[in-house]
């Protein structure tokens, strides 16, 4: 390898790799644009809209953008897999921009009513349900093989990054220019995502996708029903942690009731506050390896961890107290998610892990409507303090269940157990 091309190695992906770069900044754009949309609109409903039913509002909007992701994996699926993928991306960001440049006129014009302003985030969440999971699938068509670890890991980040740039941007966005502005900045970021998109090469295709189809080479894949039978101890921890779900992403919903029910403060404040937990997750993803103790131990504290620090800004109110509260319940949620997505690598085998995970990911996502509806639901009757407690109190039993499924772990659930090291194994429990 020449001087030059050993200088360029050492660049990041993103710089010596143009059109990954592109695709790249595709992402972060579209993710940020809508997680400002998600945020802004709640913070809209929640303080400016008014009304006697500003938790059952928020709620629902929520609810209605969490359900495209969950409700459409199968056709997302289908249009994936049936048609080139540079289109597929350029037309989700493009029409996801198209819908929110034609929200933002008709808001300048006239007050959106409340079902328009669901219709736009279904619509907006549609086109991010299609998007991701096709930026996924075709990594391989952008970069060489030696730099598709490096690659995954860009698209990963990307979710952290953009969703704490969206929470901070939404409810400052509505504080300056409304529900307009924040509208209009979001068909900014999905048009201008189509176009970087568009101008990108995806010199792999051809070579990655011709050639025959899946089921030619590959081993029909199992049921999710058929990969877990012989893993009790995933089962329970699924279970764990969708139950887990239903109180920690509830904070999306509390956050802005408590910003204005308790601190009656402004945008500004749920920006932070989406910022605390941002930040907390991202420190969290980095540090998880190194905490001590086996994944279940581990996860089991910090869930223990996590209903102490939700349930802190309903016992002692202040700006200061949901900040620190909200950092460590985000480090908390990083350092479970590295510990059991690593946990799951080891145990789930190998033909069964793009299944396994797909469908993980659809049934711990289908928990944030049910959240969102509930805790939207009970805003409108008590208070954002009380709602803190119930999130709190709701985990306790959810963290000793999960110490529970731990300890009925055995050895005969592992795959391979009669030839694993005895440190593998106990690291399941």
């Amino acid at each position: 390898m020449s001087a030059v091309e050993s200088s360029a190695r050492r660049l990041p992906l993103v710089l010596r790799n143009p059109s990954f770069g592109r695709v790249w900044a595709g992402q972060l754009l579209t993710q940020a644009a809508s997680r400002m949309f998600q945020v802004g609109a709640v913070w809209w409903l929640v303080g400016f809209a008014g009304g006697s039913h500003r938790g059952l509002d928020s709620g629902l909007f929520l609810m209605v953008s969490t359900l495209p992701a969950v409700g459409l994996a199968p056709v997302v699926a289908r249009v994936v897999a049936r048609h080139a993928h540079r289109t597929v991306l350029a037309g989700a960001a493009a029409a996801a921009g198209a819908v929110a440049a034609a929200a933002a006129l008709l808001a300048r014009a006239e007050a959106l009513p409340m079902a328009a302003i669901y219709a736009v985030g279904l619509a907006l969440a549609a086109c991010q349900a299609l998007f991701d999971p096709c930026l996924t699938t075709s990594v391989p068509e952008l970069v060489e093989d030696a730099d598709i670890e490096s690659a995954t890991g860009f698209e990963l980040s990307t979710q952290s990054v953009a969703g704490l740039g969206g929470g901070l941007l939404g409810p400052l966005a509505v504080d300056a220019g409304g529900l307009p502005g924040v509208v209009a900045a979001c068909a900014v970021a999905y048009l201008l995502a189509a176009l970087l998109v568009r101008s990108a090469r995806f010199p792999h295709a051809t070579a990655r996708t011709g050639g025959g189809s899946p089921s030619d080479t590959a081993p029909a894949s199992r049921t999710l029903r058929q990969v877990l039978a012989g893993l009790p101890f995933i089962r329970r921890v699924l279970v764990c942690f969708a139950a887990a779900n239903v109180f920690t992403t509830a904070v999306y919903v509390v956050m802005p009731l408590y910003t204005r029910g308790v601190l009656h403060s402004t945008g500004s404040t749920v920006a932070s506050l989406e910022a605390a937990l941002g930040v907390g997750t991202l420190v969290g993803s980095f540090t998880g390896a190194r905490v001590p103790g086996r994944p279940v131990a581990v996860g089991s504290v910090c869930l223990i961890v996590m209903a102490a620090a939700l349930g802190l800004p309903g016992l002692a109110a202040g700006h200061a107290v949901a900040l620190g509260a909200l950092c460590v319940v985000g480090w908390c949620v990083g350092v479970i998610g590295v510990r059991f997505v690593a946990l799951f690598q080891r145990l789930v085998p190998a033909d069964d892990k793009p299944q396994f995970f797909a469908v993980m990911q659809a049934l711990l996502g289908a928990t944030f409507p049910v959240a969102s509806l509930v805790f939207g639901a009970l805003g409108d009757h008590l208070s954002a303090r009380t709602l803190c407690l119930v999130q709190g109190v709701g985990l306790v039993p959810v963290a000793l269940a999960l110490r529970w499924a731990g300890g009925r772990t055995d050895a005969e659930e592992l795959p391979g157990s009669a030839t694993q090291s005895p440190a593998r194994a106990r690291e399941a429990s």
